[in-house]
């Protein structure tokens, strides 16, 4: 098995070269990620900590903040809203204009400027923990490495675990995804499905159009178990491999889904994956695919 080195200078130039903008919403989610971990330094720094019993009203006081956004309303409507009684509707439009989170305008409460902002950074934090605890799997597979990992898009994913009585299901769930689609691009720590499964690997040589970027050890063990075969999609077009000596996690790009593997350090078996057809998760992945393939090299068909 070759590498194939060739000076390709433009290509290379057009591939490494930064990725381009990407949707509004996406750029957003990009630049949390970014700045979270120096967040609290920023904040020590202004010197204008919030206090933490002034963050728990304000989660409290979510459920109307929510209700609010989405048209203003009357106390009655408050207390039916919420099914909660006259006394308490009023206990939390009085804290709510205290703060200046609401104004009263023809008998009904108006969330703010001000109102609006924290009533989203609510929902925000709430998505964001029951994301957090739905992808507790994945998360404790890769957490060494993904701080490139987003998990907003991710809100509502299908997520497959190892079950002690079926512990193949995260590979089922990502195989019949491969078998629904006509593309496959993506990345590995190992390989993409255990390379005993035949039908499997036939699928990806000859009818799925793949790329994927493996580590080099791993690419050559796949030489070794399907020598003909896999030389020969090469040498078609049909399937393109390519090699790099660090990969964070596993990443596959399917036509309508994306999806993120976490693997087992010791057995190399798949634990979870995690799938969704978010649009935002989708520009994510392509972004952290192009990346990637931009530092990695392409592979030859199988000749020593």
């Amino acid at each position: 098995m070759a590498t194939d080195r060739t000076d390709e200078t433009t290509d290379d130039a057009s591939e490494r070269a930064e990725p381009s903008p990407g949707s509004p919403v996406l750029e957003s989610v990009l630049e949390n990620a970014r700045t979270r971990r120096y967040l609290g330094e920023r904040l020590a720094a202004a010197d204008e900590r919030v206090g933490t019993d002034y963050l728990g009203d304000i989660v409290r006081h979510g459920p109307v903040l929510e209700a609010l956004l989405e048209r203003p309303l009357d106390r009655g409507e408050i207390e039916n809203r919420l099914d909660v009684s006259r006394a308490t509707s009023h206990r939390f439009t009085q804290w709510l204009d205290r703060q200046g989170f609401v104004e009263k305008v023809d008998g009904r409460f108006r969330l703010t400027g001000r109102g609006q902002t924290v009533a989203e950074e609510v929902l925000r934090f709430e998505a964001n923990v029951r994301t957090a605890h739905r992808l507790t799997p994945l998360l404790d597979a890769i957490c060494d490495d993904h701080q490139e990992f987003v998990i907003e898009p991710f809100v509502n994913a299908t997520v497959t675990t190892a079950a002690p009585e079926d512990p193949y299901q995260p590979v089922e769930r990502f195989v019949s995804l491969v078998r629904n689609s006509e593309t496959l691009r993506g990345f590995n720590t190992t390989h993409m499905a255990p390379l005993v499964l035949g039908q499997f690997h036939q699928q990806v040589f000859e009818a799925t159009d793949t790329e994927i970027i493996y580590l080099p050890h791993i690419a050559e063990k796949l030489f070794e178990t399907y020598p003909e075969r896999a030389s020969e999609a090469i040498d078609r077009g049909h399937l393109t491999l390519r090699t790099r000596d660090t990969l964070p996690y596993g990443l596959a790009i399917f036509d309508d889904r994306v999806g993120v593997g976490g693997y087992d350090e010791e057995t190399g078996l798949m634990e979870v994956f995690v799938d969704t057809d978010d649009a935002v998760a989708r520009e994510w992945a392509e972004r952290v695919f192009a990346s990637v393939k931009a530092d990695s090299e392409p592979l030859a068909s199988g000749s020593e």
